[in-house]
């Protein structure tokens, strides 16, 4: 009886939550500056008034570079030679990579367990991987 062949992506090296951590660091960091930068020019600092602005400037940034657009790969990622796949090892599509970023806030509001959780899964995946099907696998 043949065996179908496991997919790409399962077989690939997965990234550790250390290299995933500290890439997300760097993409906080990054989006908190400019997001900075912008509430002082639009908003003259008010924070109250630019969480909006900063709530989508993050969206559109992980979605955007999640997703094929930006292979996969945050700047972060970039800088840690990661990125991340779905399950088959194709790229995301935008409605999968904001599937991921929701998956990501719940993983965040539960205490971090869900993304805790990718420390110690099999697949090195968090919740907000297993929510859209996604590797974080070596680029």
């Amino acid at each position: 009886m043949a065996t179908t062949p496991a997919p790409i992506a399962a077989t690939t090296d997965k990234a550790g939550w250390w290299t995933r951590f500290f890439a997300i660091l760097i993409d906080s960091i990054g989006v908190g500056i400019v997001s900075g930068i912008l509430t002082s020019i639009l908003y003259q600092g008010d924070t109250g008034a630019a969480s909006g602005l900063q709530t989508l400037l993050g969206v559109a940034y992980f979605c955007y570079f999640w997703s094929s657009y930006g292979q996969g790969q945050t700047l972060g990622m970039r800088a840690l030679n990661i990125k991340v796949v779905k399950t088959d090892g194709s790229y995301l599509d935008l409605a999968g990579a904001f599937l991921r970023y929701i998956g990501l806030i719940i993983s965040c509001l539960v205490i971090f367990i869900g993304v805790i959780w990718a420390a110690f899964d099999a697949h090195k995946q968090g919740w907000h991987d297993k929510i859209a099907n996604t590797y974080v696998v070596r680029a």
